[in-house]
């Protein structure tokens, strides 16, 4: 693309006083006037074609892989084009990223070319991209713009701020008395057997092993061990009720971030861990990483769990699902219903879910819903408020109940406390041998 430059509209300008002085003083000679716009003309073809395009230019961007929400972060601009006039570019980016001091700018001259450096905010969390690349220089005379636009593909994953979640896991950690990421040897606890050792008073029968103890002539007890390499299934729900906001934050980054937490302790303790997000249908599916250093690959994953406006298939999404696990794992469901005709066909997929897996089920309290069912009655309208606040939240508890009977368990906790209570019933689980 060519156009004009400020230059070029400023020379015109000022070539048309001296047109019309001459068209006043020699009307038979006006169009001697013309000559300076002609001249004009002339030096704006020269300009153009002077300037190299597109084939002459090669440019990219540098950018980080991943970038945490809230966060700031760099983008390099390289060109090199023939010639050395100076250049300008302008990067094009989605609703995730937000410039800081603008996108674009003068193009600082390096050996062979320019480069600028633009600084941008993570907004949301997600896969964010700068999908185009305006670069543009004047011609020799600097009366003409010469601007390509050149598709680019640079993708910053925009991940949750897990930073004080790593502290708040190492706590908990160490709370549940777990050393170094590894499950601590508890008697009688656990199916993994572990040793021998002399029968003390207070232990449960079944853990006397008769056999070596009359070899040995004395009571001897067997000692297990919390067992290792579970399969861990973290399944979250990005459909248009969790994409609703809860204390200005989605459900579905809350539920995001609470997964990952959980993640971290899981790979920590040895333990398999995998991504499920689905909506409509499923949208992101990892297979099954063990090792604190999978957790790098899970966070990244996470990001491609985007907001969604459908409707959840929960029949499609759980029955995909079950047909990928070829091992009894522990099913983390993160989800929300608002009635027991929405849930329904989720309640007949989980009741066949259950007969091999261990499902649990992760919702937040609907803060906005019990303020209204308590809220002071002033008027007839807060009274109707409070009615059907209430009776949104008792069908509800129908769901959460028919679940339960199901087989699955169910956890509604505080936003705010949403990834701590998973944490601590994953450990329960652990050390009730559930998994």
């Amino acid at each position: 693309m060519i156009y004009p430059s400020g230059r070029a509209v400023w020379a015109a300008a000022a070539g048309a006083v001296p047109a019309f002085l001459v068209a006043l003083a020699l009307p038979s000679f006006w169009y001697l006037g013309l000559l300076w716009s002609c001249l004009l003309l002339a030096f704006l073809a020269v300009d153009a074609a002077a300037g190299r395009g597109r084939a002459s230019l090669n440019a990219s961007i540098d950018a980080p892989q991943q970038v945490g929400v809230g966060g700031e972060f760099g983008v390099q601009i390289t060109a090199r084009h023939s010639g050395s006039r100076a250049a300008e570019a302008r990067v094009g980016h989605d609703a995730r990223l937000a410039p800081v001091d603008g996108s674009g700018g003068a193009l600082l001259p390096t050996a062979g070319g320019g480069s600028l450096d633009l600084r941008f905010q993570a907004l949301r969390r997600g896969v964010a991209s700068f999908d185009r690349l305006w670069v543009r220089w004047r011609g020799p005379f600097g009366l003409v713009w010469n601007q390509v636009v050149l598709p680019v593909e640079s993708k910053v994953a925009v991940l949750p701020d897990v930073s004080s979640a790593r502290g708040e896991a190492i706590t908990l950690l160490q709370h549940a008395a777990l050393a170094e990421g590894h499950a601590q040897r508890r008697a009688g606890q656990g199916r993994e057997f572990d040793a021998l050792k002399d029968y003390q008073p207070g232990m449960g029968r079944r853990m006397i092993d008769w056999k070596r103890s009359a070899r040995h002539g004395k009571l001897l007890a067997r000692e297990f061990r919390i067992e290792e390499n579970n399969n861990i299934v973290l399944a979250i729900d990005s459909g248009r009720l969790m994409c609703e906001p809860v204390d200005g934050v989605p459900k579905v980054d809350r539920a995001v971030t609470a997964a990952l937490l959980s993640a971290f302790i899981a790979l920590k303790g040895g333990d398999m861990v995998s991504l499920f997000g689905f909506d409509a249908r499923p949208r992101v599916s990892t297979g099954a990483v063990r090792g604190p250093a999978s957790f790098a690959m899970i966070q990244k994953r996470a990001a491609e769990i985007d907001y969604s406006s459908e409707e959840t298939n929960f029949t499609l999404a759980l029955t995909t699902l079950a047909a990928r696990l070829d091992r009894r794992s522990l099913v983390i469901i993160f989800t929300d219903f608002v009635d027991p005709i929405s849930a329904e066909l989720m309640l007949r997929t989980v009741g066949r879910l259950t007969e091999r897996h261990l499902v649990l089920f992760m919702m937040m309290k609907d803060t906005e819903l019990e303020g209204l069912a308590d809220l002071p009655p002033r008027s007839g309208e807060d009274v109707a408020r409070a009615v059907v606040a209430g009776g949104l939240l008792r069908e509800r508890q129908v769901v959460i109940g028919r679940l339960r009977l199901l087989g699955a368990h169910v956890i509604e906790a505080d936003h705010n406390r949403l990834g701590p209570a998973l944490v601590e019933r994953y450990l329960q689980f652990k050390q009730e041998d559930l998994l």
